[in-house]
């Protein structure tokens, strides 16, 4: 039975990793530290190891190259590792360790939205069409030959992530799918075109940040790429608040104020109005725009 060494961090790795594990002999999971979250600053374990932890499969948890490489020596030899959301390049040292190499589950139809965060840049893009494109690992970013890919269409309202759960169930039927083609040479991978290739840098502080000077259709996306997490941020009455669903309003308020429209609150943006659907306050939990309005003493306000 093929012996894999598999590598990935959140959610979106998850589904992959059962996959895999039904099919084949997952020897080793890596996948990164644990990361202290929310207020208390507790370490918290990703989403991988703890289901390779329920499903008594090996676990490291490396900080650097060498950790990783001595983890993966450590642990026998692998037919070929597979990489889904890990966060961490490979080098070419831990890239030579498993005899057919590493193969990487991306999000994207490759070459576009090579990087960190395709789910969200095509979002963003209001791209209409995404996909899941398996590859053979590199040393480039995403750059890597092309086993297989599928294409699906973004649903209208479809935030990211919903949209990276449906990805990366994709993604875990595509990449059992073709792995024991390509054990046997079967499957032989394509080199990818560099035509219409783009880059999706990782997520930024700045990149949350919502602002009314933009174009309705530009705020309405940024809202849809970053919810439920991280999330789209906006100070209003001089308060910040994530932003979880917003949809175009046929009215149109002054532009950097919000009223109320029938019961909900309307932005001014870009000439255009945006109703906010639901958001969250800092601090407190999300709402429904109507019961955030219910909450106000005033019913218009600024936005920044």
């Amino acid at each position: 039975m093929t012996r894999i060494v598999f590598l990935g961090t959140p959610d979106a790795a998850v589904s992959a990793l059962a996959a895999l594990t039904g099919e084949f002999d997952v020897g080793l999971v890596l996948t990164q530290p644990d990361r202290p979250k929310g207020r208390s600053g507790t370490p918290k374990a990703p989403p991988v190891k703890m289901f390779a932890l329920d499903a008594e499969l090996a676990v490291a948890q490396p900080s650097t190259s060498a950790e990783m490489a001595s983890a993966i020596t450590a642990a026998g030899n692998f037919d070929v590792g597979v990489v889904v959301a890990y966060g961490r390049i490979l080098d070419s040292g831990v890239l030579a360790l498993p005899m057919a190499g590493f193969l990487n589950v991306h999000f994207s139809l490759l070459p576009r939205w090579r990087g960190a965060a395709p789910v969200e840049r095509a979002l963003m893009a209001g791209d209409t069409m995404i996909g899941v494109t398996v590859i053979k690992i590199d040393e480039g970013l995403d750059t890597g030959p092309v086993l297989t890919a599928q294409a699906v269409d973004v649903f209208p309202d479809e935030n990211g992530g919903d949209l990276t759960d449906r990805l990366a169930d994709l993604g875990a039927r595509l990449i059992v799918t073709a792995l024991p083609g390509y054990m046997d040479g079967l499957v032989v991978p394509v080199s990818q075109s560099e035509e219409g290739a783009t880059y999706a840098h990782k997520i930024s502080t700045e990149d949350r940040l919502l602002f009314t000077s933009s174009s309705a259709g530009d705020f309405v996306n940024r809202v849809r790429a970053l919810a439920p997490n991280p999330a789209a941020t906006i100070e209003i009455d001089g308060h910040s608040h994530k932003v979880l669903e917003a949809r175009r309003s046929n009215h149109v308020p002054v532009a950097g104020t919000w009223v109320v429209v029938d019961s909900v609150p309307v932005l001014g943006v870009g000439g255009e109005g945006v109703e906010l659907v639901l958001l969250q306050p800092s601090g407190k939990r999300a709402q429904p725009g109507a019961d955030w309005v219910r909450g106000r003493r005033r019913k218009a306000g600024v936005v920044s």
